[in-house]
């Protein structure tokens, strides 16, 4: 088995691992920056990116030029990644345009606004037809062999330029420069996949913000058995992050089985909402963004009942199976794998075991859900097709998704449901989950 590690978190002085994996009582969130703090952190991952990721990746996608052409109101999913901060919008119509070089990658903006920072301008004025009719005179005058535009069929991330854009793109260049107009799908998921290290480093604090709040969440702060319901948990998790200042790309959601319920194979998620009651499982499933890193984490509690001292065994033995079945994919994780191949492996060995898992896992980055290898979906276990194909790079980050469930002595033999899902990030050798995983229970006293 590959040795999973832990990466350090250098962004500020806090811990990279949550006390509670060593039993102890979590203090509740990290330190989160003032937003006016975050853009110079964000804009030194941008220069750093642009300037030592980008030519790479425009090398390996074989592209002489990339445009991303925007409008205020329509932005290309991609072009808040590409732009220093603060930016709320592209500034009527946006043109970045990157030219690879012998020396690396001119970084061009055609605007009526520059956006300075790591831009030069190529062409400021106020005239709309002027603004085209220069990108298109400064396309000519560098003769790019391949211009990568941002439209794809299958991946929704790379298809940000608009039909009216294309069309007028179209118009200011000569006939003959449509054929050497290409899909600059491959370069957009691989921009949107990949994470350099000082992004890595930051992204450590971010997941462990996120795995604090629930701490706090599935404790007796929050929890009343008999008298607290799974919205109150559900919107106190919301809440907490509106304190924080750190946006949610989803709903917290907060559900909880006990004996009773239907847990079979064909039921895909075990359990219900309403009022939490004593002997209960908790599960939440939660995902925030900050500092343009997005996470996406599922976490476990158990409600004493009264006069319990210990967690049942059943529960205990159940997580431990959880967290194999964590192993087991992450086992499988081989640079140059697809996801089909990697979600295939893990089943079998499941099968091979007698572990009734599902593997659910997915990239993330600068979305929760990101472009890069699908490792299954909970409602199609057999592959995805081209999302599930796209192969497994180095230096990567995903959310470890998927659930097992195991009949538990406790509740009669009833099946319970361990959903599971920690950030981690893969190096192109080993997988680091990036602020510890579960491997003891939150229990609300």
């Amino acid at each position: 088995m590959r040795k999973l590690a832990v990466l350090a978190c250098l962004l500020l002085p806090t811990q990279a691992t949550l006390a509670q994996d060593q039993g102890r009582e979590v203090a509740g969130p990290r330190a989160v920056l003032e937003y006016r703090d975050r853009p110079p952190v964000e804009n030194r991952h941008l220069e750093e990116r642009l300037d030592t990721l980008l030519p790479a990746l425009m090398e390996e996608t074989d592209l002489d030029m990339w445009l991303v052409l925007n409008r205020e109101y329509a932005e290309d999913p991609i072009y808040f990644s590409l732009v220093p901060q603060p930016t709320f919008a592209a500034r009527r119509t946006t043109m970045l345009v990157f030219h690879r070089t012998d020396d690396g990658v001119d970084r061009l903006t055609v605007n009526r606004y520059p956006l300075g920072g790591p831009y030069e301008s190529a062409w400021e004025g106020g005239d709309l037809d002027a603004q085209w009719q220069a990108l298109g005179e400064l396309i000519v005058s560098r003769d790019p062999a391949r211009i990568g535009i941002n439209v794809s069929r299958d991946w929704p991330v790379a298809d940000g330029l608009t039909h009216a854009l294309h069309q007028r793109l179209l118009e200011v260049l000569p006939e003959d420069y449509a054929d050497r107009l290409v899909p600059a799908e491959d370069l957009v998921i691989r921009w949107a996949e990949t994470r350099t290290q000082n992004e890595m480093e930051t992204y450590a604090h971010t997941v462990s913000i996120a795995r604090s709040v629930i701490a706090e969440a599935f404790s007796s702060r929050v929890i009343t058995p008999g008298v607290t319901t799974t919205d109150d948990v559900a919107w106190y998790l919301r809440q907490r992050f509106v304190e924080l200042d750190l946006p949610a790309w989803f709903m917290p959601y907060v559900n909880a089985q006990r004996p009773g319920q239907t847990c079979d194979g064909d039921t895909a998620f075990c359990g219900e909402s309403g009022i939490i009651q004593a002997g209960d499982v908790i599960h939440t499933d939660v995902g925030i963004c900050y500092l343009r890193l997005c996470t996406d984490t599922q976490e476990m509690g158990y409600v004493p009942k009264l006069g319990e001292t210990e967690i049942p065994q059943g529960l205990i033995d159940a997580l431990k199976l959880g967290n194999r079945w964590q192993d087991l994919l992450t086992d499988e994780f081989v640079t140059g794998r697809t996801g089909n191949e990697i979600s295939a492996a893990t089943r079998a060995e499941c099968a091979r075991k007698k572990i009734e898992c599902s593997v659910y896992t997915h990239p993330i980055g600068f979305f929760g859900h990101a472009p890069g290898p699908m490792i299954g979906m909970w409602d199609d276990q057999d592959g995805t097709p081209v999302l599930g194909d796209w192969p497994l790079h180095a230096n990567t980050c995903y959310a470890i998704e998927g659930d097992i469930k195991t009949p538990l002595p406790e509740w009669d033999g009833q099946l319970v449901q361990i959903k599971l899902e920690q950030s981690a990030c893969f190096d192109g050798e080993t997988v680091h989950y990036l602020a510890g995983r579960q491997t003891n229970w939150h229990i609300v006293r």
